[in-house]
This record gives structure tokens, C-alpha cells and sequence, in this order.
């Protein structure tokens, strides 16, 4: 059986490159770095925290910007021509421009995540496509929208969403107590849980 992990996310990375040896420094847009979580070492609840799955799969940020899009990886590979029809199901998006933060994941029967089927997707069992599920929007419309509260970039998310392919979803989010989530995370076999703090 996998260990379970609880990962708190407290706030976002906005690091800047600094240019090495003094250097000159052009001014460009920040560059968007995805905020990572801490490991909790055992179950916890905070009054008006959030509790979502976490998923098993590729770290991405999916870029639009008219007709172009780009699914860059936390390592800052880009994996669109890997997963192609999510690229495609993320330029028929309403907004002209966006950056969804979010885990590129396959499901079993179960609708569990299996890291695994991504590198090699199963012969005898039922398997979904890769998916991208979305836990953040970073940027709408040219505006850097990560200074809004959670709660308002999560119903962005889901407006955003709202009648995209399936290949599209909102992360799952789980019970309103931590603890009774972690019941679930335990109970439904999935990879860990995670807790974004809200602003």
C-alpha cells in the first residue's frame, strides 16, 4: 500500500530570476512558478481550510493565449505534444488567455490516480485518458489574478470549466474537516491530501 501524504500549501511562489554576475536586467513579465506544498506529518484541521485529492500525475501549467497553448511541467519541460488533446480541449476554452495550474493524472475503474498508466497505460484494465486536473487559475485575460482569495480563483476555475471536455475538471474537492478527509483519502485509496490555506 502507498503512504498517504498530507500536503499544506501555504501561500505562492512568486520567485524572480535574478541575473547572474551583475548582469543586466531586462524587464519582462514575472515568471509564473508553481507554489509547492509542505509534508504534514499526520492529520490536522483548521477552521476554513480547504481539503482537495491529490493527485498522482505531472505537475503542469497549462498556458493559453489565443490559439497558442503550452503545458509546461514543474521542471519546465513542455509536455504539449505529449498530451495533445488536453492542449486542444484548453484552446476551446472561453477566456483568450489563461494559466491554469493543475496535475495531468490517469484514473482507474476506481477513479483513482495511477502516476504509472501515464508512462504506460494498462492493456487490461479500464483506464481513463490522460486528464488535467485543475486546483488553480494563475492568470485571466493578461491579469495576474494570484493576489485574489481562493475561494474566488476556485469559482474561476470552475466558471472557466464550466462545459469543457471531460479531460478538464476541477480537482476533487473533500470533506470541510480535515480529519473526516483524511477518512476519505484512506478509504478511497487515493495518493494523499491536500490543503490549500486560505488567504
Amino acid at each position: 500500500m502507498r503512504e498517504r501524504q498530507i500536503l499544506p500549501v501555504r501561500g505562492l511562489s512568486r520567485r524572480r530570476r535574478q541575473p547572474p554576475g551583475g548582469a543586466t536586467l531586462v524587464l519582462m513579465p514575472t515568471a509564473i512558478m508553481p507554489m509547492h506544498p509542505t509534508l504534514a506529518a499526520q492529520p490536522f484541521h483548521h477552521e476554513g481550510w480547504v481539503y482537495e485529492e491529490k493527485v498522482d500525475g505531472y505537475r503542469v501549467l497549462a498556458h493559453k493565449d489565443g490559439d497558442r497553448v503550452r503545458l509546461i511541467s514543474h521542471h519546465a519541460k513542455d509536455l504539449t505534444a505529449r498530451f495533445l488533446e488536453l492542449a486542444e480541449a484548453i484552446r476551446a476554452l472561453r477566456p483568450d488567455a489563461l494559466i491554469l495550474d493543475g496535475e495531468v493524472a490517469a484514473y482507474d475503474e476506481q477513479l483513482v490516480s495511477r502516476f504509472e498508466w501515464l508512462r504506460r497505460p494498462p492493456r487490461d484494465q479500464v483506464a481513463t485518458p490522460p486528464m488535467m486536473m485543475v486546483f488553480d487559475l494563475l492568470r485571466l485575460e493578461g491579469q495576474d489574478v494570484r493576489h485574489e482569495p481562493l475561494r474566488i480563483r476556485r469559482d474561476r476555475v470552475e466558471r472557466v470549466l464550466d462545459g469543457a471536455p471531460t479531460v478538464l475538471l476541477p480537482v476533487r474537492r473533500l470533506a470541510d474537516d480535515g480529519l473526516k478527509a483524511w477518512q476519505e483519502v484512506l478509504e478511497r485509496g487515493y495518493e494523499g491530501l491536500v490543503c490549500p490555506e486560505p488567504e
